[in-house]
């Protein structure tokens, strides 16, 4: 596997400033923190584990079926103290069904919550941590292979490096166009290729460039989606070029 371009957010410097300054340190770990469960990828999140609190989404990463959020607290008292209230209808018993040493609702805000954890442990049982950290880096070393794919073309630019699995690069010709024209022609290029069908990136704006996004997490993807779908960025981004006033001489 390839090593990373350049890790992310230094999480070991803002737990420093966390830890200094008195902050709750929490970190946002949506798709990326789940990167942890393979071994090679683990030293890329090096400081996650200082977090007070961390979130993460396992219908991201770990292709569970949508909905499956989970937040770890380091705390188990700054967790309840959050959350806890007491009425007549929550109370507590020593006996009986209310008999039990804490309760979910002093943990959120729902007191009906319906039973999202089967799924994934259901899912962990029968494929395994060790798989779908495998998945992981399979969709890392994509992400990699398209980064390189994009520096290989000169009318491509990516704008940013590949952390893991995420490839942020636009259109940018054989000519000189201004900015403004990139970003429009860039516009386009994402709604052909969402209505061809082929792919469907997202986009979004880096030192207000436009620019295509695209994310791995699906474990189906392939080596010869990452060539078709550079090869119609190219074929769809000529045919938007060729007709803007600039290509016609207008």
């Amino acid at each position: 596997m390839h090593e990373p371009d350049e890790p992310g957010d230094d999480l070991e410097a803002l737990a420093d400033v966390a830890r200094r300054e008195g902050l709750w340190f929490h970190v946002d770990g949506a798709l990326g923190a789940l990167a942890a469960l393979s071994p090679r990828l683990r030293p890329v999140l090096r400081g996650m584990e200082r977090a007070d609190s961390l979130a993460f989404d396992l219908h991201k990463w770990m292709h569970i079926p949508f909905e499956a959020g989970c937040v770890l607290v380091r705390s188990e008292a700054a967790h309840r103290r959050a959350f806890a209230y007491q009425t007549e209808y929550l109370a507590q018993m020593t006996r009986g069904l209310a008999a039990r040493p804490s309760m979910f609702s002093e943990y959120g805000v729902q007191l009906s919550r319906g039973f999202r954890a089967l799924k994934v442990w259901m899912s962990l049982k029968a494929h395994g941590a060790a798989k779908y950290g495998r998945l992981i880096e399979q969709n890392v070393e994509q992400a990699r292979a398209l980064g390189l794919r994009v520096d290989a073309e000169p009318e491509l630019q990516r704008l940013a490096p590949v952390s893991l699995d995420i490839v942020c690069f636009r259109y940018v010709g054989r000519g000189a166009p201004d900015e403004a024209r990139l970003d429009a022609w860039n516009r386009e290029l994402l709604c052909r290729l969402h209505e061809s069908g082929v792919a469907v990136p997202s986009y979004t704006t880096l030192g207000g460039r436009y620019c295509l996004r695209v994310c791995f997490n699906n474990h189906r993807t392939r080596r010869e989606d990452i060539e078709l779908f550079v090869q119609e960025v190219l074929r769809l981004g000529r045919e938007i070029a060729m007709a803007s006033p600039m290509a016609s001489g207008s």
